[in-house]
């Protein structure tokens, strides 16, 4: 469920961040991972140098579109606290490029998917008489998504040096409990590793 974090910017702090989680059809991982995301960052676990806004998640297929979260995801975050999470799926949008700082895919597919719809976005917004090339040229001045998987983000905040090199979250959708629960515990990780990049980022930003 798309929301703004308590956490709010004064004039000095850098702009707040925005981040979408996509997975297939948005009501096991992805869910998972914005609501994992989201607790973390209300609590002691963010780093207090950053700033969030829009927290959401979406799915690259339609199949479940505003249905709620699996039940089996839904007890998995319960049973680690995490109790008033909503959310209804949905399918990624373009609009989603422009407004999002990040996009976060939980697999290959997924990233491989997305980075075509990018694409896709991006020469959508191109003017007449332009070519792919110079509405891409263009694009790349304005605010566009980095699109990457969670997995690309290790545990000490480092990146992979090229997107879709790191960890995949793969689906429990067709497994028992045991492998949500398997799922949630990377996802932990996963973001935990991606605000610590995130805070390496901001650290950055502020000593230039």
């Amino acid at each position: 469920m798309a929301a703004t974090n308590p956490t709010t910017a004064n004039p000095a702090e850098p702009k707040p961040i925005s981040v979408l989680f996509v997975c297939l059809g948005n009501i096991c991982r992805s869910p998972m991972a914005e609501a994992i995301f989201r607790h973390q960052i209300t609590t002691a676990a963010a780093p207090p140098e950053l700033a969030f806004s829009t927290i959401d998640s979406a799915g690259t297929g339609a199949y479940h579109t505003n249905s709620p979260p699996d039940p089996r995801t839904m007890s998995t975050l319960r049973n680690h606290g995490i109790t008033t999470y909503t959310h209804a799926a949905r399918k990624i949008k373009k609009q989603d490029f422009f407004a999002f700082d990040y996009i976060l895919a939980m697999d290959s597919e997924n990233l491989e998917n997305l980075a075509y719809e990018r694409r896709r976005a991006v020469r959508g917004d191109k003017k007449n008489g332009q070519d792919d090339a110079e509405a891409e040229a263009e694009g790349a001045g304005a605010k566009i998504a980095e699109v990457r998987l969670i997995g690309d983000f290790s545990s000490d905040g480092s990146v992979t040096a090229k997107p879709g090199e790191g960890e995949v979250v793969g689906d429990p959708y067709y497994g028992g409990k045991e492998g949500f629960e398997v799922i949630y515990a990377r996802l932990v990780r996963l973001c935990q590793g991606f605000l610590k990049f995130l805070a390496r980022e901001a650290e950055k930003g502020a000593g230039a």
